[in-house]
């Protein structure tokens, strides 16, 4: 089979391809469709009665929280979250979260951290409201069930950039529109695992509680909702993980908050500027995520918890009104300065080894890959989609994977897709390379997970932006940044799940091999990896999502693509026809590589036949 496709290219090469055409009939059709929508947004019944209203709420909730944190001010919104802390971990957590807002101020960035922690807390107050009803029904209807399972798995497949001209289209630009993007694309956590949580609820509880005559509402008040309070706590965490991962990214849609700072230092290749955001972020991530993950734990607050919580939120509303509620400017560290020259600094004296790096993957992985895929013919592409589905996947996924991808014709991205699923494949290749020896290594040895569990719960909260500024101060704006960023941004949870399948592995099966005098290399190759199949076959499909969401992310430091083509839409109206068609192209990506990677996973290994010696010495297959 590579032989015959090895043939086919070299025959069939340079034809039956899909150039690129930016006049494209899609992009025309798209822009038509936004240019009626401009023209009918006041008089079509789709938009008086529903889309306006609900843009017109999302506004409200938003508008709210942020004159909210403005009255507060600094120190206000400080005590407040100190004493939430408190209520949620103890001491410990308080003086993270005080720690955490007292920081937003000394980096000069209070008034941006405030819009974007009421963007955050306006998005999962909407996903909240809508996704725990949703996924209380769904964990106690089979049927409900399997309708969401398909919408789910798209919505969680889906790149947060392809939310974006969605909302532009229906409801502008704005706040608005990013809370009600960010409430979309963080639902999904919301329902699936409240879902999960409530249909493990141990079955005999609910029948005790049945047999004692409780109605349907009153099993679920206390029974279903009690028992399962610890995994809802975990949807709520990952439904605020996620929309701050959004929020950032609506920055491009001209949303308030640390997004803007960030998206104006990528366009300007100023890492000075991004800096004081980009960390502004990842304290705010770590202190939500720690008061989220105590209060899971925390049990009900005694009138002492109470009364520390409520003490420190007057201690810091006094403060505000003597101080003012903007942070004080002589507290406040002036960073872009020498952080800029430190990257200068750093350019300079790196950059042998940083440009021999990038060229040497450019030239030996991203150049001959994309060459390969955008010079064959699209059906000899799509048949060798088709066969790795197949064998990998099974007929149904094989079928749904190149459906897809060759809906990425009609749109007129073919070849953009083809530059997209090359940095792609050479992010997920390198992503799984390191995942998986990093995890092997950390399953050998108790002391290097231990160390490095910190650093992978850090780096699990932190946003996608923010890959993209260690990236991009060391190689400048280039592909081999977003595949770089890509990397780094899926080797977190590529690692971890390695790092459980070899676990798991049982110990008399190592023990086993062992005792037939196998090598530790023997053992690892022969039996730990085979038997781990299932979790790197997962820690696949995780890399193939996560690389692929920031390799489109990686169109605002010239990644190219697709990523390219919906920022473009953003910035020029022109444009704005394909840049939608390139959020859906990426979607048909995204299930491209989900279905097949998925797939795999979930498919039993084949059974090869071996040859062990029968008594009389011959041959016998088993």
């Amino acid at each position: 089979m590579v032989v015959a496709t090895v043939a086919a290219y070299l025959l069939f090469e340079g034809s039956a391809t899909l150039p690129h055409d930016d006049e494209a009939a899609p992009f025309r059709l798209l822009g038509d469709l936004r240019e009626w929508v401009d023209a009918n947004r006041n008089a079509s019944p789709l938009f008086l009665f529903l889309v306006n209203y609900v843009r017109l709420f999302a506004g409200a909730v938003n508008d709210g929280l942020a004159l909210l944190l403005r009255e507060l001010g600094w120190a206000g919104t400080a005590g407040l979250a100190t004493g939430i802390g408190w209520l949620a971990g103890g001491p410990r957590t308080a003086v993270t979260a005080l720690a955490g807002f007292c920081a937003f101020g000394v980096l000069g960035v209070w008034q941006e951290s405030a819009d974007t922690l009421a963007l955050v807390l306006a998005s999962v107050l909407l996903s909240l409201l809508l996704g725990l009803p949703l996924g209380v029904w769904a964990g106690r209807s089979v049927r409900l069930r399997r309708l969401l399972d398909p919408v789910l798995d798209v919505m969680q497949i889906m790149p947060t950039f392809a939310y974006l001209a969605p909302m532009v289209l229906f409801f502008q630009i704005g706040p608005a529109a990013a809370v009600v993007a960010t409430t979309i694309y963080a639902v999904a956590p919301a329902i699936r695992i409240t879902a999960l949580a409530v249909e493990r609820v141990s079955p005999s509880a609910v029948e005790a509680s049945t047999s004692l005559g409780a109605t349907r509402w009153q099993t679920l008040r206390t029974v279903h909702l009690p028992l399962a309070r610890p995994t809802i706590a975990l949807a709520v965490g990952q439904t605020v993980m996620m929309a701050l991962s959004m929020v950032v990214i609506a920055a491009l849609i001209a949303a308030p908050g640390l997004g803007s700072g960030i998206v104006t230092g990528l366009s300007r290749a100023d890492v000075g500027l991004m800096l004081p955001s980009g960390v502004a972020i990842v304290v705010m991530a770590v202190v939500i995520d720690r008061i989220v993950t105590a209060s899971a734990r925390a049990a009900v607050p005694t009138r002492g918890a109470l009364a520390v919580a409520a003490a420190s939120a007057l201690c810091g509303v006094v403060v505000s009104r003597l101080l003012g509620t903007g942070f004080p400017p002589g507290w406040t560290l002036h960073l872009a300065g020498p952080v800029n020259e430190a990257v200068t600094w750093a350019k300079f004296s790196w950059y042998g080894v940083t440009d021999a790096v990038r060229n040497l993957t450019t030239e030996a992985l991203l150049n001959p890959l994309q060459e390969v895929l955008t010079g064959a013919p699209w059906w000899l592409v799509a048949g060798v989609a088709l066969v790795a589905a197949w064998r990998g996947a099974g007929p149904r996924n094989a079928v749904v994977a190149v459906c897809c991808l060759l809906a990425t014709a009609p749109l007129g991205l073919w070849r953009h897709t083809m530059e997209t699923l090359t940095t792609v494949l050479v992010g997920t290749a390198l992503a799984l390379a390191a995942g998986l020896a990093l995890g092997v290594a950390s399953a050998r040895s108790p002391r290097l997970s231990a160390a490095l569990r910190p650093l992978l719960d850090a780096a699990q909260t932190m946003p996608s932006f923010v890959y993209l500024l260690p990236a991009l101060a060391l190689f400048g704006a280039s592909r081999f940044t977003a595949v770089l960023a890509g990397v780094v941004y899926a080797l977190p949870p590529v690692s971890r799940l390695v790092q459980d399948g070899i676990g798991a592995v049982s110990p008399s099966a190592v023990e086993a091999a062992r005792s037939c005098g196998s090598t530790e290399w023997q053992v690892l190759w022969k039996v730990r990896l085979p038997l781990a199949r299932g979790a790197i076959l997962l820690a696949a499909n995780q890399g193939v999502v996560m690389t692929l969401a920031m390799v489109v992310v990686g169109g605002l430091v010239g990644g190219g693509g697709l990523g390219y083509d919906v920022v473009s839409g953003f910035a020029q109206r022109a444009d704005f026809g394909m840049g939608l068609a390139a959020g859906v192209a990426t979607v048909l990506v995204g299930i491209t590589l989900d279905r097949i990677t998925r797939g795999a996973a979930g498919r039993p290994a084949r059974k090869v036949p071996r040859r062990f010696p029968g008594k009389t010495g011959k041959k016998r297959i088993t």
